[in-house]
């Protein structure tokens, strides 16, 4: 049976629309709830202190170093690790278990079989455990030399600060129950070349989550660069514009429809960037449009390789200095990566925007996976299907040269403005039930359209785009056409 065509809103319907149902905004249409800065409040910059030092403390936490020297090396950092989300476990009565998923790894940095260990703490949600939202930082360091696992790494800002991001998060949001799943992840082997980052993407997949968000924290604890430029006011959020994940089968539809500013990542880069705003912490986010930095990578990659939606948090301006070098003054100048070159009061500001954001991306629906058509119309309409959790959505467009989103429909389950539709997809044998609204006078060629869901407590989620790749969903091929 065809889909029956509706349409949803005339333009005398949208007009009479209430002001709180159709209004021009520059940020998300829900409020944050008032709970979001009293948790990101309980993040305590002594104990991201403590973490970072004892992380110093072993020396060196290169990938090739000990696994078993009870001291020094990167096997006593991941069991000492282990053990705080553990502590943390039964302090919140067993509420997160730890997963150790490693893989056995040779390649150019790594030139024997050699284990490579990540340590996951998981929150698992209280309605839908499979939906998860993951914060991550690799605990391994380095010097000048990639391949030097003997001398002295300490990795304070790259990237214990990342490392102390995601157990301090576990330790606040452990408090607090969620309807979805958070993970807080170390990782390993990043610097000889993003391996943690892969075997946390494969373990993903493994257990069948459907992730929604890695914010992935690399180099997050220091606001001065080595010009001497300091900058405590903002964090850099890197983000893919056109997805890599099914980028072959995407680019033909995306040159024709559009997409190539809106992969989830982008959107999530958005989400993150309103957030910080609305939940006040002196700290505005500065949305970088690429993967990561210039002709560099991060573990996140791997997350977008796998199709999961990842954005990559670092310092507004980075110290060349104080990263990937060897300890040593040179002309008065000092290298190295060290404890006394972390900014605190600055890490502590990222690492609340980081417990904000997962807990309200572990509150939120999922976003829906909207469609959009109005070619040679002077209206636009768009069709999502309903996602469970959701209370209300909110329509969400702006001009195709625009960055941010622009206008926006809050979409309850109200007659006037969505109507379900019930039919039976003949090439699945499925029954849908979709919903629709029409936005009469606005022409689908001048602008981007996408749909986020917002939950009865207010949660909203990020928005996902109406354009080729823009479902916040690993990216599987559309079938072929029904014969």
């Amino acid at each position: 049976m065809a889909m029956k065509k509706l349409i949803l809103l005339t333009s005398a319907a949208f007009l009479a629309a209430s002001p709180a149902s159709a209004q021009r905004s520059t940020g998300r249409s829900a409020v944050t709830p008032p709970n979001l800065p009293q948790v990101a409040a309980d993040v305590s910059e002594q104990n991201l202190r403590a973490i970072i030092q004892r992380l110093v403390s072993f020396g060196t936490r290169h990938t090739l170093s000990s696994q078993t020297d009870p001291r020094r090396g990167i096997g006593a950092s991941l069991r000492w690790t282990e053990e705080e989300f553990r502590r943390y476990s039964r302090t919140c009565g067993g509420c997160l278990a730890i997963a150790t998923p490693s893989d056995v790894v040779t390649g150019r940095r790594v030139p024997t079989p050699t284990k490579v260990t990540n340590v996951l703490a998981i929150q698992r949600g209280t309605v839908d455990p499979n939906r998860v939202v993951i914060i991550s930082g690799h605990i391994d360091s380095r010097v000048s030399d990639v391949m030097d696992f003997t001398k002295d790494a300490p990795g304070a800002n790259d990237d214990a600060s990342g490392t102390a991001a995601a157990m301090e998060a576990a330790r606040v949001l452990s408090k607090h129950r969620f309807p979805y799943t958070i993970v807080y992840a170390a990782l390993s082997g990043e610097e000889q070349g993003l391996l943690g980052g892969k075997i946390l993407a494969d373990y993903a997949k493994a257990q069948g989550w459907e992730v929604l968000a890695n914010l992935n924290n690399d180099i997050i604890g220091n606001s001065c660069g080595s010009d001497g430029l300091c900058d405590a006011g903002h964090v850099r959020v890197f983000s893919e514009g056109p997805r890599w994940q099914g980028r072959e089968d995407l680019a033909a539809r995306q040159r024709s429809l559009g997409g190539e500013n809106d992969a989830p990542s982008r959107n999530l880069s958005r989400y993150l960037d309103e957030l910080a705003d609305e939940v006040g912490l002196g700290l505005d986010v500065r949305q970088i449009w690429r993967n990561d930095r210039f002709g560099r990578g991060g573990d996140h990659t791997e997350l977008l390789n796998a199709g999961y939606p990842a954005i990559r948090f670092s310092v507004a301006v980075e110290n060349y200095n104080w990263q990937h070098q060897d300890l040593r003054v040179e002309n008065g100048v000092e290298y190295g990566d060290t404890i006394d070159k972390v900014d605190f009061p600055y890490l502590t500001k990222v690492v609340k925007l980081n417990v904000a954001a997962l807990a309200a991306l572990a509150s939120a629906p999922p976003p829906p996976a909207p469609t959009v058509v109005g070619a040679v119309s002077t209206d636009t309409k768009l069709t999502w299907q309903p996602v469970r959790g959701a209370e209300a959505y909110v329509v969400r467009w702006r001009r195709t040269d625009a960055p941010n989103w622009e206008d926006s429909l809050r979409v309850p389950s109200d007659p006037l403005t969505v109507t379900s539709a019930t039919f039976r997809d003949p090439r699945r044998n499925q029954v849908k039930t979709e919903r629709e609204v029409t936005l009469p006078g606005i022409r689908v060629d001048d602008y981007i359209f996408g749909v986020s869901s917002v939950s009865a407590s207010g949660f909203e989620s990020p928005v996902a785009s109406a354009v080729p790749g823009g479902a916040f969903a690993p990216y599987t091929p559309p079938p072929p056409p029904a014969q």
